[in-house]
């Protein structure tokens, strides 16, 4: 069962991570060692050329990391990136971006992810990102 809820990664955008609830992130679906977060499309996210900007996916894929670990471990504000590595792979529609997370592997100080980025409504993925996460010592 999943340590946290929608609900809560949804307050958790809104009252902690201001940058992602200007950008409009939502999240989608929380479970256990898993999240899909949301980022409604917006001019804003587009980079010359018309496509959208690689710092807007990594920020979308980071962001679902965060919701993921959370739903393993809790509600552990220090949890934080150590590790991320992206790779894109196809230009994105226009339309929203969705970014699918789980974890890999799950580990005492530290937990390793995978996040898949697709345009809403396209199967095929933009994305694929990598990271790990630092879990801080229980007190």
């Amino acid at each position: 069962m999943a340590k946290i809820t929608q609900e809560d990664f949804d307050h958790i955008i809104e009252t902690e991570l201001p940058w992602a609830q200007e950008i409009g992130m939502k999240t989608d679906k929380v479970g256990d060692g898993e999240a899909i977060l949301r980022l409604p499309f917006n001019d804003n996210m587009l980079r010359p050329g018309g496509t959208v900007s690689g710092p807007t996916m990594m920020a979308l894929a980071d962001a679902c990391m965060y919701a993921v670990i959370l739903s393993a471990i809790g509600k552990v504000k220090l949890a934080v990136t150590t590790s991320f590595n992206i790779n894109f792979m196809h230009r994105p529609a226009p339309g929203d971006l969705m970014a699918e997370g789980r974890i890999l592997k799950l580990g005492k100080r530290l937990a390793v992810m995978e996040v898949t980025l697709h345009s809403d409504g396209h199967d095929e993925p933009v994305a694929h990102a990598t990271g790990t996460y630092s879990i801080p010592p229980r007190s």
